[in-house]
């Protein structure tokens, strides 16, 4: 009897040793609170690899930079240090340079454009070529239309932005359309702006409502400009060297639960346009809606140049035309 009972508990303990080692943790990082939109997009990533995988796969969030700033994370796919990354794709353009279409100031005419873009030809055509730069495009997700908020007045015009310290992501072409505009663009990692505000290290920055709100940038910004002047795509990394090693049907489950990620995302970045700007006013912030674009997008057009001299007009030229 004694025998039996342990061959039976040192079976129970082969298959519980088994299932240990066949469950795997992967970690989605991301520059946002977990209950930001970055954060809606990467748990419903997590429960539906969960789902998917039967529990072969499961998953958890290191939310607001905790491993780093985007390009870092970016990096860290490429090392195999970091598993998945949900980011905004202004970093993206160091590793993929293609990407820096999609930040061209004034392109988009509004969301449904721009999603028409990302989810058809043209998007796949650019997550084929990040899938040539050790990364993994998973699927394009969504950060929305970006805005200019500031500490030291309403911006109407581009004569307001004069001299204002603005924070940029690290890309060109937003810092030389800031600089047209007449800012001084100032790239930094997202994970040490809010400290940069709060010190006067800058005087303002740049997203959209979805991370104005997120970052409870109303404790260190006083006006909300809403110029609408970049639409912001988010998309979900993967590692390669994740991937690679995994079957096709694992690969699979990736694509569905990043597809799953991006429908999420976007359904709270409508909620968001809707609900946030109000949030943003029950803040104290002062919102400016009374904006003529079309001199910030005439003075911003010379940025263009940044992308075209090296890759031609013909991908901004199929943007442009979709319907």
């Amino acid at each position: 009897m004694k025998h039996t009972l342990f061959a039976v508990a040192s079976t129970i303990a082969v298959i519980g040793a088994s299932t240990a080692q066949a469950e795997r943790n992967i970690v989605v990082g991301h520059a946002l609170s977990p209950t930001s939109h970055y954060g809606i997009g990467a748990q419903a990533f997590i429960d539906t690899l969960t789902e998917l995988s039967g529990g072969e796969f499961t998953g958890s969030q290191a939310p607001a930079g905790q491993l780093g700033g985007e390009r870092d994370m970016i990096e860290g796919l490429q090392i195999g240090s970091m598993d998945v990354v949900v980011t905004s794709t202004g970093p993206l353009g160091n590793f993929v340079p293609e990407v820096y279409a999609l930040d061209l100031p004034f392109l988009f005419r509004d969301y449904d454009h721009a999603r028409a873009v990302l989810d058809g030809d043209i998007g796949q055509e650019l997550l084929a070529k990040i899938d040539e730069n050790q990364l993994v495009g998973l699927a394009w997700s969504e950060n929305g239309f970006r805005h200019v908020t500031n500490s030291q007045r309403p911006v109407r015009t581009p004569a307001d932005l004069d001299g204002l310290k603005l924070r940029t992501m690290e890309n060109r072409v937003h810092m030389e359309a800031f600089s047209q505009m007449g800012a001084a663009p100032t790239p930094m990692a997202f994970p040490e702006l809010f400290t940069a505000l709060q010190q006067g290290v800058v005087d303002g920055q740049e997203n959209p409502v979805t991370v104005i709100t997120a970052s409870k940038f109303w404790e260190v910004q006083g006006y909300v400009s809403l110029t609408g002047h970049v639409y912001s795509p988010a998309i979900v990394l993967a590692s390669p060297i994740l991937l690679d090693g995994l079957t096709d049907e694992q690969r699979g489950w990736f694509y569905e639960a990043a597809k799953a990620s991006s429908v999420a995302t976007r359904t709270e970045v409508n909620r968001l346009e809707e609900a946030g700007v109000a949030l943003l006013r029950e803040n104290g912030m002062e919102v400016i809606t009374d904006i003529d674009k079309a001199p910030f997008a005439e003075l911003a057009q010379s940025s263009y140049s940044v992308y075209t001299d090296q890759y031609g007009t013909e991908l901004v030229e199929r943007i442009q035309a979709v319907e």
